[in-house]
């Protein structure tokens, strides 16, 4: 719902207690814990497989969404959801960057999975210091919801703007470039070893490279999506845990959907979207609670609030409204090509 006079929309939460912290940590140790035993053994991912493998991590995400809502309250249970259908969707458009990175370091599929899951821990605890340095920031400035929202709104226009005819091509960033100066990285793989030694000196691996690529790059779309994040809630428990359970479903969603990324043409559209609305969104509650000098003489300004069910409403709307058309697109698409 809109509403003019939430109190203190950009004041944040209490804190959850340190042994509900602690708790949920050591509750995602056992679920990576479990995950790294099942794939001990290099394999292959099939469609099976990848489908089971997502339907429990999103069960698992209902079930923790399920246990706010009786523990937490309702306000909490609808913004982890909001969140993390945001993350998961944000995530998408990872998926075809990994593709490239998988392919640039003709990475076997029996490694894949191995790759993808320590990849994504990486990036995991990578976020966590994004979100707590975040939080830390918006609790003492809360003028960065400014920044933060005009950030998203051009982040939004220039996704919307990308041509499809991009460059389909993964080059190192710096980093890497670095790695490669500093470490000597060996030619080929040696099954999943990190480090070999080869004529005397210890060697790493392009298993190790590609990892650090993987969890480098989804640092990189966090800067667009920690932000996001924010524009919903500020409880940086809920940040958090959303963000978690996104990126621990995203590596058996990357082996689902294969070549159906190639099919959501109009994805990019969808999640500038979402971008612009949670963009704008966040000025509004940055000039409802305003305190900059120049603006309105450093006072509040009474405009309209957008509610957390408005705004999970307009995610999940716009997401459908994508697939479904993406979906109708290439099949016509198709179609057109067939009989020509």
């Amino acid at each position: 719902m809109i509403s003019a006079a939430a109190p203190g929309p950009l004041a944040p939460p209490e804190g959850e207690p340190f042994w509900i912290w602690a708790l949920t940590i050591a509750g995602l140790l056992v679920v990576l814990a479990i995950d790294l035993w099942a794939g001990r053994k290099p394999a292959e991912v099939t469609m099976r497989q990848a489908g089971r493998g997502v339907a429990i991590y999103v069960g698992l995400a209902v079930l923790f969404a399920a246990a706010l809502l009786v523990f937490g309250g309702q306000p909490k249970a609808t913004a982890f959801i909001a969140g993390y259908v945001t993350e998961y969707s944000l995530s998408v458009d990872n998926l075809f960057v990994f593709l490239l990175i998988m392919t640039a370091f003709a990475v076997p599929k029996a490694f894949q999975h191995r790759v993808l899951l320590v990849g994504i821990v990486i990036a995991l605890v990578m976020r966590g210091g994004f979100i707590l340095a975040g939080a830390a920031v918006i609790t003492r400035f809360s003028w960065v919801f400014y920044l933060f929202g005009a950030f998203l709104v051009v982040t939004a226009i220039k996704v919307c703007l990308e041509s499809d005819d991009g460059d389909d091509e993964f080059r190192e960033n710096l980093l890497l470039r670095l790695v490669r100066r500093v470490v000597p990285v060996t030619d080929d793989y040696h099954d999943a070893r990190l480090t070999v030694r080869h004529a005397g000196r210890r060697m790493i691996t392009p298993m190790l490279m590609v990892m650090i690529a993987i969890g480098l790059t989804d640092l990189l779309f966090a800067l667009d999506s920690i932000p996001a994040i924010f524009g919903l809630t500020k409880d940086p428990y809920i940040v958090f845990t959303a963000n978690a359970f996104a990126l621990l479903g995203l590596r058996q969603l990357y082996f689902l959907l294969g070549g159906l990324l190639s099919r959501l043409v109009y994805l990019q559209y969808g999640l500038g979207v979402i971008l612009a609305f949670i963009g704008v969104k966040l000025v509004l509650e940055a000039l409802h609670s305003n305190t900059v000098p120049f603006i309105n003489g450093g006072r509040p300004v009474p405009v309209p609030l957008i509610g957390i069910e408005l705004s999970l409403s307009v995610i999940v709307g716009v997401l459908a409204l994508t697939t479904v058309a993406s979906l109708i697109r290439t099949r016509a698409t198709k179609r057109e090509l067939e009989s020509v």
